[in-house]
């Protein structure tokens, strides 16, 4: 089977890489010449483990190619997936459609025979009709079906969400469509992973639901621990002692600086105003929306607090990227939280394991880039923990010591133990417990 996949962002570039090492012939087309040159190349544009591995092996295989012609790439496609970018729309907040429509507009001129248009990007409900419109208006004779397969890849861990899912979900119209999607998936089915076919307009639900429901989960937990660090309990068995419940399981019951990344920010977002246009009340969602803005402004106070004035004082920064095992710094909580301290004139260094590129392209010269933890620690006032990479859990309260010149030590993601940092005489500070 002959898949190609448009648009070889986050998304596309994942799931065209691993379908490759299903063993289907793919083909990823992407407009950026520099970037196709990249991938041609073996090289990857994102931080993600794993992955440039699987890729070189593919090439090698001859079962991947990456181009910037759309219309010979569909035209020998019997499955062509849809994988640009939906940002929020500036002004309004909803999905920014822009670039699926206009995908479309070039998938209906190209096609070939009868083909499966699959929508990947995350959509709002209709889109995937909406798209059925456009094919059908460009190209009346054009013989094509359209399904939604939503993606739940975790950055960081994105490889083995692809290869071992907690299952697939498929939106479909035709028995046909069905048939090609099932025989996509056929190595997954092998693995017993649940494959849920819904409607086009679930599919597309489920994706929303889903990671809105997670945004209220992190941000109910960051509230307990709020409540925590007044009630004098302590959030980490708060938080063991509901995982435990099957019913609410463990995960995403870790506090921290509130949620960012590519996808929480702009899908909670996206949803509401979804809700808003059929008059439909998410007002919990919309609750987590505003809690999760003054969660970081509440992490600046916080570490304001600590010292009479933060005017000149030389604050260590680990972690920039939104969480750790991956470089995207996209609505990281890193960025209100650094700007906000720039803004109380406070000096800052800091060091991520790889999202330095990304920092220097949002900050530019504003705060000092360091080359590694013990460079970043060593001489400043304060430490502030943003993102919970393994390298800084590794770090030992005795070198924190006696690396910086002050003893605030301000945990936002409590990855050191209290009474250990206590011992080596820091003024440790994390969050909901003491």
């Amino acid at each position: 089977m002959n898949i190609t996949i448009i648009g070889t962002g986050y998304v596309g570039l994942v799931s065209g890489i691993c379908f490759a090492e299903f063993g289907f012939n793919i083909t990823c087309v992407d407009k950026e010449i520099k970037k196709i040159q990249k991938l041609q190349d073996g090289k990857i544009p994102i931080y993600e483990p794993g992955l440039e591995v699987i890729l070189k092996r593919n090439i090698e295989a001859n079962r991947i190619t990456f181009t910037s012609e759309l219309e010979s790439a569909v035209q020998n496609a019997d499955i062509v997936f849809i994988a640009v970018g939906t940002p929020s729309r500036r002004g309004d907040g909803h999905a920014d459609l822009s670039f699926v429509f206009s995908v479309a507009k070039e998938i209906a001129k190209a096609i070939n025979g009868y083909t499966l248009v699959v929508t990947k990007s995350t959509v709002p409900v209709g889109t995937g009709n909406q798209v059925k419109q456009i094919i059908e208006k460009e190209n009346d004779k054009a013989e094509f079906d359209i399904a939604s397969n939503p993606e739940f890849l975790r950055e960081g861990s994105a490889v083995e969400d692809f290869m071992r899912p907690d299952r697939v979900v498929v939106g479909v119209e035709t028995e046909r469509a069905k048939k090609m999607m099932a025989a996509l998936y056929r190595p997954l089915f092998l693995l017993e992973t649940p494959i849920v076919y819904t409607s086009l307009e679930s599919a597309e639900l489920i994706k929303y639901a889903s990671n809105a429901f997670l945004a209220v989960k992190i941000s109910y937990i960051n509230q307990m621990a709020d409540l925590c660090e007044k009630v004098g309990a302590n959030i980490d068995d708060i938080a063991k002692g509901m995982g435990l419940d099957k019913r609410i399981g463990n995960k995403f019951l870790h506090t921290g600086p509130g949620y960012g990344g590519s996808c929480f920010p702009k899908d909670t977002l996206a949803l509401v105003k979804t809700a808003n246009e059929y008059k439909s009340e998410v007002s919990i969602v919309e609750q987590t929306i505003k809690y999760n803005d003054l969660r970081k402004k509440q992490m600046v106070k916080k570490i304001q607090s600590s010292v009479d004035s933060l005017s000149n004082k030389n604050i260590a920064i680990l972690g920039l990227s939104f969480k750790p095992e991956t470089d995207d710094m996209r609505d990281s909580p890193s960025i209100d939280i650094i700007n906000g301290l720039l803004n109380l004139n406070a000096k800052i260094f800091a060091y991520d394991p790889e999202a330095m590129n990304e920092a220097k392209k949002i900050f530019s010269d504003k705060i000092n880039y360091l080359q590694n933890t013990q460079e970043c620690i060593s001489g400043k006032d304060i430490l502030v923990v943003l993102t919970e990479w393994n390298e800084f859990r590794a770090l030992s309260p005795l070198e924190i010591s006696k690396l910086m010149k002050g003893n605030i030590v301000i945990d936002l993601r409590n990855i050191f133990d209290s009474k250990s940092m206590f011992d080596a005489k820091l003024e440790y500070i994390p969050l909901g417990k003491k």
